[in-house]
């Protein structure tokens, strides 16, 4: 385990360490959206695409509020980018079994291959520096991760388990 910079014992959170936490954010997120950004950009598709599919594929029959709550983006915002979506055949909306105005969401076998394109990487790399940090490291990050969550999703997040099918949260 990497030895703790003098002051760190106590956690004495100096202007520095918080910027460079902010700066680590950054180029993470960075290399971590690269490669999907790279594929995604060549067939045309970007960002917004990449979760609105990441989540369908995580909560198959995902209604279109419980996705909009997740993203916090725009009705229209989200209009645009899932009728892309459908339009291109990479995910299907059918009726609610209680409701046929709610439209549940699924992705296709063409979304459900885009998906696992997209998210091996990142797999990759999340698995690879899980076992470089080791388990009290993951641990660590985990809760940091949590704790820059709006306190509203938290306990949402926070419920996931990871030996079940999720719900979403």
């Amino acid at each position: 385990m990497p030895e703790l910079r003098p002051g760190m014992q106590h956690l004495f959170l100096r202007d520095e360490d918080l910027r460079l936490g902010i700066e680590l954010l950054f180029y993470a997120y960075r290399d971590f959206t690269g490669e999907p950004d790279r594929m995604l950009a060549q067939i045309g598709l970007g960002r917004a695409h990449h979760r609105v599919v990441y989540f369908v594929g995580r909560y198959p029959g995902i209604n279109v509020g419980e996705l909009l709550a997740i993203l916090r983006i725009t009705k229209q915002s989200l209009s645009r980018v899932l009728g892309e979506l459908v339009r291109e055949g990479y995910i299907a909306q059918k009726q609610g079994p209680v409701d046929r105005r709610q439209r549940r969401l699924e992705l296709t076998e063409k979304g459900a291959e885009l998906e696992r394109r997209l998210t091996e990487n990142q797999r990759k790399r999340i698995a690879t520096a899980y076992r470089a940090a080791g388990a009290g490291a993951v641990d660590g990050f985990r809760r940091v991760m949590q704790n820059l969550i709006d306190e509203r999703d938290r306990a949402k997040v926070a419920d996931i388990d990871t030996a079940k099918p999720p719900k979403p949260p």
